[in-house]
């Protein structure tokens, strides 16, 4: 995207003149003619530099810049506005940089002849394929407005799940990292100073104390080691986890583990259904949703299940005796699934099932926890008991020599 100047006439006359957006000039005189502007000259020019332009070029659209976009549009359509008036009132309103060279891009695609659905397309970073398939499905329906509005919903409710999630695990993480911390500064200023005092005196050691001098002396001297293997073994779980075997490994395991485990695959059924309760309400056929959701799930087990799923559906197998082939999906799925289709309101069925789920889902958090908290205080004091008990000891036995 690229800022240009131009001058222009209105359909009286009078002369205008400004600074538009757009990928190219083409686009931009396109954009202006659209606005009933008859372009003199354009040229580009630069809205931002230095300091300011290099970080703007840093800046990623996140998730919440895409759920307030998504609502704002889908307020705007309902009020009456035209797309091309809500994408430019969006644009002035976004803050974000890199999402204002996006809806810029949007508007020309769409004042050009485009649609909003192949626009947001090529932005796959920022919109994911079910948005996508969303929102062609109301334009090709004439309810966008309707699409946009359950949309926003969902995202909206999607946010506010996954923050409670991270909220839950932020004072864990603050412990282990406050653990991390003491352990270094134990290890590299406080355990040497005593261990010249030690030597000093030239007394005999316990095991427990020279154990800790032993793993003092290694964080003091080989710190750069320890980096170098972190780093190394990162990179290669990174790149064996991308493999088959690797990523069904990983996956299979994660829902084995003790509390993460279910926690893991509870979330994972919150969003399946939630999405794909969306995806129907939209009119989406059930196969094309099935397929359409598969590469938004994180765990390959998942998606392995909804491949086959999605084979034995086309094949004219009921859906919810084929859910109930898969062990990743507890009984309650296939029996409410069954339940949708004799009833005709699956939407509906699988609104309830995510509700469901994400109610389960939040108790786990809570009681993960509520474990955490414990385990966390037992390991803590285990490692400064062995502390304690190293420096104490040689101490002690050297006050008793004096006596």
């Amino acid at each position: 995207m690229a800022f240009f100047t131009y001058k222009a006439r209105d359909k009286d006359g009078e002369v205008a003149d400004g600074t538009v957006e757009s990928p190219s000039a083409d686009s931009a005189v396109k954009l202006l003619r659209s606005r009933e502007l008859f372009v003199v000259s354009i040229k580009e020019t630069h809205a931002q530099s230095g300091v300011s332009d290099i970080l703007a070029k840093f800046k990623k659209v996140g998730y919440g810049d895409v759920v307030a976009f998504t609502r704002q549009l889908a307020t705007m359509i309902v009020a009456g506005l035209s797309l091309p008036d809500a994408l430019t009132i969006l644009r002035s309103q976004t803050t974000n940089p890199a999402f204002v060279r996006l809806i810029a891009d949007v508007e020309v695609q769409i004042t050009g002849g485009g649609n909003l659905g192949d626009s947001l397309a090529k932005y796959p970073e920022a919109f994911s394929p079910i948005y996508i398939a969303l929102v062609r499905a109301g334009e090709s329906s004439g309810t966008l407005d309707k699409v946009l509005a359950r949309l926003a919903d969902t995202l909206e409710s999607q946010a506010e799940f996954r923050s409670k999630v991270k909220g839950a695990m932020v004072y864990p993480v603050i412990i282990m990292i406050g653990m991390v911390a003491v352990v270094m500064v134990m290890m590299t200023v406080v355990v040497p100073k005593l261990t010249d005092l030690y030597k000093d005196f030239g007394i005999d050691l316990p095991t427990p104390t020279k154990i800790l001098i032993s793993l003092s002396t290694f964080f003091v001297h080989f710190w750069w080691l320890m980096i170098a293997i972190m780093v190394g073994l990162s990179i290669a779980y990174g790149k064996w986890k991308k493999t088959p075997i690797g990523e069904l490994m990983v996956d299979s395991i994660t829902l084995k583990l003790p509390l993460f485990g279910d926690l893991t695959k509870k979330v994972l059924l919150v969003e399946f259904t939630r999405t794909l309760a969306m995806l129907i309400s939209a009119g989406i056929h059930i196969l094309q949703g099935l397929q359409t959701l598969r590469d938004s799930l994180g765990n390959v087990r998942f998606r392995n299940a909804i491949d086959e799923i999605s084979k034995k559906v086309e094949k004219g197998f009921p859906l919810g005796d084929t859910f109930a082939q898969y062990d990743v999906f507890p009984p309650i799925v296939s029996q409410m699934m069954k339940v949708g289709e004799e009833t005709g309101k699956l939407d509906d069925t699988l609104v309830k099932l995510s509700r469901y789920f994400e109610s389960e889902s939040e108790h786990l958090v809570r009681g993960l926890t509520t474990a955490i908290e414990p385990i966390i205080m037992i390991v803590l004091g285990v490692g400064v008991g062995f502390i304690v008990i190293s420096v104490i000891t040689p101490i002690y036995n050297l006050t008793a020599q004096f006596k």
